[in-house]
């Protein structure tokens, strides 16, 4: 299961982590967003033990889609060593954000 990333933990699981880290922005009411479930829970499982794959609620959490300009959802945030490598807007595909990881983790 996708990790779920908050405002309060935002710091120690991504800022303080050296791995990579994948953070989709979403919300309940985002049809776009829903469609976006099935591609993060598979990329949860098989990424696990190797990168951080999760969701941010935007609805619940504004502070940090402030703090990254987030303008529109789904956006996908994708972290390296607790820095910032790329931001992603709109829905993507498997692939897309598989090549994003990879990247990443080579």
């Amino acid at each position: 299961m996708a990790y779920e990333f908050t405002d309060s933990n935002f710091q120690k699981e991504v800022i303080e982590n050296e791995k990579v880290t994948l953070i989709d922005l979403w919300a309940e009411w985002c049809g776009p967003c829903r469609l976006m479930t099935p591609i993060m829970e598979e990329l949860s499982q098989e990424y696990d033990g190797r990168a951080i794959i999760g969701k941010l609620n935007v609805d619940d959490n504004p502070e940090v889609p402030m703090e990254y300009n987030v303008r529109g959802i789904p956006t996908f945030l994708l972290f390296k060593n607790g820095e910032l490598k790329e931001k992603i807007v709109g829905t993507q595909s498997l692939q897309t954000l598989k090549g994003k990881i990879d990247a990443l983790l080579s």
